[in-house]
């Protein structure tokens, strides 16, 4: 335990003494617990500012965004105690506590009788996905853009992905490009495609929203009793972006046949089934607030977010592993592998995809 959990937890506004503080979750970037109290349970968790830079604008985008959700959310006759994330403000009124040994903290209520899930188990797991972070759209669809923080600059820019690529490529400090051929071809052959929403953008074509860009699977709380979707959480990159984006990461993600650093290639593909329950879900929830354009180009979105993962990959291979965690020395390659392949399959099935979404427009 942290030697100055007491400073931390007497710095918030916690109800009650409090009984038992575990760790919480397995997330790779933010240290979770769970604390118990007689009447109630909270999060509290520290936020990891080596990748979060601006702490202070990431909570205020989260503090901006949970606050319009209550009031979206108690407009549609729901509950803004369980459909959103409720912060928990330091005594002083801040929502961000800066410890004594400059780290940063943040608490929230629990949310109980709810579910997560790692992996899609069912395909119905990966609908309650669409649907929760479509919801996240819909509801969020009129909040004034402007205001929101960018916590990542460039964060989904896959034209600056593909330069940096290519810049990494150009010195290639570790010598390691010559292991990396045909997947370096793939990405070469992309240069025009990673510019195709951004062209878009530019020519006023697609517009900026609420994105959540981690639209992971476990990112959306399950109610354990109805088995629906009830929340999305872990709103730390929540800014400006495109709506294909969260789309196309939750495809990447969620419709791949494979771990994103399977060995064997000949187990990576496309699930069509898995795909159109999120088409189902993601539409269903979005409720009329995309446009006919971002909704033709969810095929594209699926495969600008596989490329620009795989882009990611490969770029720390050819540094030397500085960014991702590997286990062994060419696992960025292989997970580069993976999605370049994803990639491929995406091309394969391109029609396929879109009689889908025809199907749910």
């Amino acid at each position: 335990m942290l030697d100055n959990i007491n400073e931390i937890v007497e710095a918030f506004n916690f109800e009650g003494e409090i009984l038992e503080i575990k760790a919480y979750g397995n997330g790779h970037i933010n240290d979770t617990f769970r604390l118990t109290c007689p009447s109630n349970k909270y999060i509290l968790q520290r936020i990891n500012d080596d990748v979060f830079t601006k702490p202070d604008q990431l909570m205020d985008n989260v503090e901006m965004v949970t606050s319009f959700l209550k009031e979206k959310i108690k407009e549609e006759g729901g509950d803004p105690n369980r459909e959103t994330l409720s912060l928990i403000h330091c005594k002083n009124g801040k929502n961000l506590y800066k410890d004594s040994h400059g780290s940063f903290w943040r608490a929230y209520d629990f949310i109980d009788g709810t579910l997560s899930y790692d992996l899609v188990e069912d395909p119905e797991d990966f609908y309650q996905s669409g649907l929760g972070f479509g919801t996240f759209q819909s509801r969020l669809a009129d909040f004034p853009i402007d205001k929101l923080n960018f916590t990542i600059e460039k964060f989904h820019h896959t034209p600056s992905r593909y330069e940096a690529f290519m810049t990494v490529l150009h010195d290639d400090p570790q010598g390691r490009a010559k292991l990396a051929q045909p997947e370096i071809e793939k990405i070469i052959k992309q240069k025009d495609f990673v510019h195709t929403l951004w062209d878009l953008n530019k020519a006023g074509k697609l517009d900026f929203k609420v994105t959540h860009n981690d639209t992971k699977l476990n990112n959306v709380l399950i109610d354990e009793a109805s088995g629906k979707a009830i929340c999305v959480v872990d709103l730390d990159t929540v800014m400006p972006g495109f709506a294909l984006d969260d789309f196309g990461d939750s495809i990447r993600f969620g419709a791949s046949t494979a771990l994103e650093d399977e060995k064997d290639l000949e187990k990576v593909r496309l699930d069509l089934e898995l795909f159109e329950v999120y088409v189902k879900g993601f539409l269903e929830g979005a409720k009329g607030s995309l446009s006919d354009l971002e909704i033709d180009l969810f095929p594209v979105g699926a495969k600008m977010m596989t490329l620009e993962t795989g882009i990611r990959f490969l770029t720390d291979f050819l540094q030397g592993d500085t960014y991702f965690k590997t286990a062994y020395d060419d696992h960025n390659l292989v997970r580069a592998r993976t999605q370049l392949k994803l990639v491929d399959e995406m091309e394969r099935q391109w029609d396929a995809m879109n009689q889908i979404i025809e199907k749910y427009r």
